[in-house]
């Protein structure tokens, strides 16, 4: 039986590359592309879709805002985010979306999204079942492998609670002394008092876990607390491991390069303002970012200028004050022809540059920029168009 299939994105050429993505799997019939999400609304509610495929950023009616409304009228319908970008990935999973997967979409990347179909409307038990925790954006617990993760369901009782799980889990395998709790969850309340709501987090903690099945244990070890993760997955080691054996860039290796990519869905706890994590967090990004720069690179190299202008606006999110990536933009840009995007990321960096640095673009940026200008006031219609050579 078919799965029956819409597709929702305002760029024609993005909806085309999609189609045959999924076509290619077999178990899709399309029953519908629209670039205009009203459209698709009042599709779907004639033909009743299994799976809705949307892109997030679009005019006058997102996809976040899309998903809303047809989860209101279907509530088991299945959504899937597109995009080239990754600060909704919160929101979609608070949506209950099947997947989040980022452009450029990859077939490999696809195909865990329909094994995540499949998982979804073949539901294996919990019993037995791995355990992944993820802290790439905020703190969950899954059901599952890092490619097909179902959320446990767990509800911290206090955001104190969730805290002290996230900074045992920090510190995993290593004794966490209470002291070091006591001064860091309730540094200003009588110490009685505060090691009476340290056991009775540490219990509701525990009983939490218990109850939904998952064995990961706080241990007790005099006056210190243990975490052990078991067999549970640990994203974040996962993705290091990932970095550490994944073979030599090439076009054959290109895809798993680009997974590694997508696995990290934000920076390490992101979603919390734990000042315990920054040094963490500061240091996976930048190995985030080499991997990314690496790929980008890459696709510059053997011209695939649309994945690397998709790549390399995620660096942007993650390093807005970087100038040299505004100027890359710039050149790819230039090299697919669209002027206008020129334009605006030059824009954008000089108002960047302006209001938080109060100077100008470096000298070779203004240079190139004006030659540009001046190239583009000459050729018109009929001049040669040829690419400028992109420098990184």
């Amino acid at each position: 039986m078919s799965i029956k299939a819409i597709l929702v994105d305002d760029e024609r050429l993005a909806l085309r590359h999609l189609e045959q993505l999924l076509l290619d799997f077999g178990e899709f019939e399309i029953i519908g592309k629209y670039q205009d999400p009203r459209e698709a609304l009042k599709a779907a509610s004639i033909s009743k879709p299994d799976i809705v495929f949307l892109d997030i950023e679009m005019p006058e009616l997102n996809g976040i805002e899309l998903a809303v409304r047809l989860q209101s009228q279907w509530p088991d319908i299945n959504v899937v985010f597109i995009t080239a970008y990754d600060e909704y990935a919160v929101k979609a999973f608070e949506l209950n979306a099947l997947d989040y997967a980022l452009k450029p979409l990859q077939r490999d990347r696809l195909a865990r999204t329909v094994q995540r179909l499949v998982s979804r409307e073949n539901p294996r038990t919990s019993a037995g079942a791995s355990v992944t925790v993820r802290c790439f954006q905020g703190l969950q617990i899954n059901w599952g492998s890092l490619g097909a993760p179902r959320p446990v369901g767990l509800r911290w009782r206090t955001t104190k609670a969730q805290e002290l799980f996230a900074y045992l889990l920090h510190h995993r395998g290593q004794a966490v002394s209470k002291d070091a709790l006591l001064e860091l969850l309730w540094p200003n309340i009588d110490g009685k008092k505060a090691m009476t709501q340290l056991y009775t987090t540490v219990y509701q903690t525990r009983k939490m876990l218990k109850t939904a099945g998952v064995n990961i244990i706080i241990h007790s070890h005099g006056e210190s607390y243990v975490l052990d993760l078991g067999q549970a997955e640990l994203d974040v080691d996962e993705w290091e491991r990932g970095l550490r054996e994944v073979p030599a860039l090439s076009e054959a290796t290109l895809s798993e390069h680009i997974r590694l990519l997508e696995l990290y869905r934000g920076d390490y706890l992101a979603d919390y303002d734990y000042l315990w994590a920054e040094s963490e967090r500061q240091r996976l990004r930048m190995l985030w970012s080499q991997q990314a720069m690496r790929v980008g690179e890459f696709l510059v190299a053997n011209h695939d200028y649309l994945n690397a202008i998709a790549l390399y606006h995620r660096i942007q999110m993650l390093h807005p004050y970087m100038e040299s990536n505004y100027f890359t933009l710039m050149q790819l840009y230039d090299a697919v022809g669209d002027r206008s995007s020129v334009e605006r990321e030059y824009e954008r960096l000089e108002t960047m540059l302006l209001q938080d640095y109060d100077v100008a673009p470096q000298e070779a940026i203004l240079k190139w920029y004006r030659a540009w200008k001046a190239d583009q006031d000459k050729i018109k219609n009929h001049s040669d168009s040829s690419p400028k050579k992109i420098i990184l």
